[in-house]
C-alpha cells in the first residue's frame, strides 16, 4: 500500500477531529471548564494535522520526475514537523489559559452531561488513533504514524482533564481545573518536541531502523556464504519509501554476466525484504587492491 492509498485514511482522521471539535466544545460550553477546553483546542490542532497529512500523503505519492528522481516520500516530513509545530502552540495557548483561571477561578456547571460528552469524544480518538497507528507502522507512513501518536497523546490528555474536572465536581477545588490543564499543556508540548525531532532525522536522512538494518544484514551474510562479500552499505528513509546503496564484491575470476546475475538476485531480495525499498549496487571484484578498507567510491 503506497501514499496514494493511504489517502483514505487521512479523510478519517479529518472526520474524526470534525467530529470530536463539536463534541468537545459542547462539553466546554456546557461546564465552563478550562480544562475541557484545552481539549477542544487540542482537537482543532488534530484536524489541521490532519488536512497537512492528506496533503502531504497526496504529494508524497506522485511519481518521480526529472525534478524529483527519487520521488516525493520526504513530503510527509513537513507534514509530521507541521503538526509538532501545532502542538507546541496548542500547549503554549493552553498554559495561558489555564494561568488566567488559576488567577481567576470560575464555578463549573452541567459537569455530569459534559463529562459524558467528552467521554464519547475520547473513545471515537481512540478509535481512529488505533486504526492510524496500525496502518502507519505496516506501510512505514510518518504522517499517519504522527497523526496517530497526537490522538493517543489527546486521548490520555482528556482522560487527564475527564478525571480532573470529575473531582472538581466533587470536591469543589476550582484550582485543580486548571493545574491538570497546565499538566495537559506539559504533556502536548512533549509529544510535539518528539514530533519535531523525527520530522528532522528524516530530512536529513536518518538510516534505516535498526530491524531494517538486521533484515538486510541478515540476507547479506547469506550470500558471504556464496562467496561474495559488501561494503559501502547506505540507506534511508523518505516517508513510506526507503533506500539502500552498496558494493558488491564478487570473485574476480567470475564473469560480468555472472556477477550480474548475482546482483540481480540481490537487489530482488532485498526489495522482497524490506518494505517499499529501492536498491542501486555496484560491481567491483574482491581481489581488488582499492578495496581493501574502501566505504565508498
Amino acid at each position: 500500500m503506497l501514499p496514494n492509498s493511504l489517502q483514505r485514511f487521512a479523510w478519517l482522521s479529518i472526520f474524526t477531529a470534525l467530529a470530536t471539535i463539536l463534541l468537545k466544545s459542547l462539553a466546554w460550553w456546557l461546564t465552563g471548564s478550562v480544562g475541557l477546553l484545552s481539549d477542544a483546542l487540542e482537537s482543532g490542532v488534530n484536524l489541521a494535522g490532519a488536512l497537512m497529512a492528506l496533503a502531504m500523503l497526496t504529494l508524497a505519492a506522485m511519481p518521480a520526475d526529472d525534478n524529483h528522481p527519487y520521488g516525493h516520500g520526504k513530503a510527509e516530513y513537513f507534514s509530521s514537523a507541521f503538526e509538532g509545530l501545532l502542538i507546541v502552540l496548542a500547549a503554549i495557548s493552553i498554559s495561558y489559559a489555564a494561568v488566567v483561571r488559576l488567577l481567576n477561578p470560575q464555578a463549573l456547571e452541567d459537569v455530569g452531561i459534559g463529562l459524558l460528552v467528552s467521554v464519547a469524544a475520547s473513545a471515537l480518538n481512540l478509535a481512529t488513533a488505533r486504526t492510524l497507528s496500525s496502518v502507519g507502522r505496516l506501510h512505514h507512513s510518518i504522517s499517519l504514524e504522527a497523526d496517530a501518536q497526537h490522538l493517543f497523546t489527546d486521548v490520555w490528555t482528556s482522560a487527564g482533564v475527564i478525571l480532573g474536572v470529575g473531582l472538581v465536581w466533587v470536591t469543589g477545588w476550582l484550582w485543580l481545573d486548571p493545574v491538570i490543564a497546565i499538566l495537559v499543556a506539559a504533556k502536548i508540548l512533549h509529544t510535539g518536541w518528539q514530533l519535531l525531532r523525527r520530522s528532522a532525522d528524516g530530512l536529513m536522512d536518518v538510516s534505516l531502523p535498526t530491524e531494517s538494518l538486521n533484515v538486510i544484514e541478515e540476507l547479506m551474510n547469506s550470500y558471504r556464504q556464496e562467496g561474495i562479500d559488501f561494503e559501502a552499505l547506505r540507506t534511508r528513509q523518505a516517508g513510506a519509501y526507503a533506500f539502500a546503496s552498496l558494493h558488491v564484491l564478487v570473485p574476480g575470476d567470475w564473469t560480468v554476466q555472472k556477477g550480474h546475475d548475482y546482483a540481480e538476485r540481490i537487489e530482488a531480495d532485498l526489495k522482497a525484504a524490506v518494505p517499499h525499498l529501492h536498491v542501486i549496487t555496484h560491481l567491483e571484484p574482491k581481489n581488488y587492491p582499492a578495496n581493501d578498507g574502501r566505504t565508498g567510491g
